[in-house]
């Protein structure tokens, strides 16, 4: 048994990178990850973390680095969010195409308008097409196991992409639990040999250009842009594989085990249920445990990994119920919706029979998302098998 620890989200994340004994790390502050970039300092000043702490004067230039470190060979770390996120957006989309093995926390918060600082999903969920792989977590413990896990993915051969660890802004980053540190020996052996740089190192004693011009004028042609773009998605969806195994070894050697795309709650004899992501999913159990008690038949689907999407599994979990209400805790401005929403729409098109679907919001710019909420999103969803299948979303905070 590893170590016990009492700390919040962002410390937990520390301890998880800590783990993973990375070559560099940039790291920015700003709310609500600034915790985080400060226990990373801390880290690296005590020895914790033996790697090099770039000082850079903001986003951008964070990932920037971290770019040409991970080129080099180098095992690399960092968190943002927000207006962060924003600002280092050139270089974060240049990395998934460049099938560099970043890893990165992203301490969710909503957006900049009207002004907000508080938690939500609204950054992740806008750079959720960009090709890195996302994972969101539920609770401080499984924020360090996946941070951890993030990078065995990462490297995976048959991967190569970067990963985002996401973890909700407020409930999370600062909400205070215990979790356990696995012991460092026992991590390594996990860990395996690091090969961050097998498809391209960077070598002054071996010239070579990174990231050519493809197409258009003076180009080669774009079949090599297109071969770019399909083997991009050929390892995302390896990636669906590598995170299953991940997960499942990750379980045989601690003894925790998460579902590691799409976990079913209380779902092999229910008649409907709600999706979630991410921290709300456990007040959506004890709603759902409550409903139980009181003889409603309702589960819960809880969406791990939202990039690569899990359709399969998105798919096998939805044909256990007839009806479906899906919390969002961020807004899809196109359809009038959740992104969860709108995506699992998608997963609803390969089901047999069709099943009606409810699109709720709640939990923006750090509002709660409580038990009562999640009772009116259960006696909403029962009502859709009597017909009663609302026209538009429903906003759980609207009145509170």
């Amino acid at each position: 048994m590893g170590k016990i620890l009492v700390c919040d989200g962002n410390e937990a994340a520390a301890w998880g990178v800590a783990r993973s004994k990375p070559d560099m790390v940039a790291v920015f502050p700003i709310t609500p990850q600034s915790s985080l970039a400060e226990y990373i300092s801390q880290f690296v000043a005590d020895g914790v973390i033996k790697a090099d702490l770039m000082d850079v004067e903001g986003e951008h230039s964070v990932l920037s680095v971290l770019q040409g470190a991970c080129l080099a060979g180098a095992r690399t770390y960092t968190a943002s969010c927000g207006q962060g996120l924003a600002f280092m957006f050139e270089p974060y989309f240049r990395s998934a195409p460049l099938r560099l093995p970043l890893v990165m926390s992203i301490v969710t918060r909503d957006g900049i308008t009207p002004q907000s600082v508080w938690g939500g999903q609204q950054d992740a969920m806008t750079v959720r097409e960009t090709g890195w792989i996302h994972m969101y977590c539920e609770t401080c413990q499984e924020i360090l196991d996946t941070v951890i896990m993030a990078y065995r993915i990462a490297e995976n051969r048959d991967v190569m992409l970067p990963v985002n660890v996401n973890h909700d802004g407020n409930y999370l980053s600062y909400g205070v639990e215990k979790v356990e540190l696995p012991e460092e020996e026992e991590v390594d052996a996990f860990m395996g040999e690091k090969n961050t740089n097998w498809h391209v190192a960077l070598d002054p004693d071996r010239p070579m250009g990174v990231d050519p011009l493809t197409g258009g004028a003076g180009g080669v042609g774009p079949s090599l842009f297109v071969s770019y773009r399909k083997g991009h998605c050929k390892g995302m969806q390896n990636a669906l594989r590598v995170i299953t195994e991940v997960h499942e070894e990750w379980g045989e050697r601690f003894g925790r085990y998460y579902a590691p795309l799409v976990e079913e709650y209380r779902l092999d004899d229910a008649d409907y249920a709600i999706v979630t992501i991410g921290s709300m999913s456990g007040a959506g159990k004890d709603a759902v445990d409550a409903a139980r008690e009181e003889g409603e038949k309702v589960g819960l689907i809880k969406i791990k990994t939202f990039r690569p999407f899990p359709l399969q599994a998105l798919r096998d979990a939805l044909a256990k119920v007839k009806a479906v209400g899906v919390v969002d805790r961020s807004v899809s401005f196109a359809w009038n919706s959740g992104p969860v929403y709108q995506e699992l729409l998608s997963a609803l098109y390969f089901l047999d029979n069709r099943i009606p679907a409810v699109s709720f919001i709640g939990g923006l710019a750090g509002a709660d998302i409580t038990i009562d909420h999640f009772k009116r999103v259960i006696d909403t969803t029962a009502r859709t098998l009597q017909g009663e299948v609302p026209s538009e979303c429903i906003w759980l905070n609207e009145n509170d």
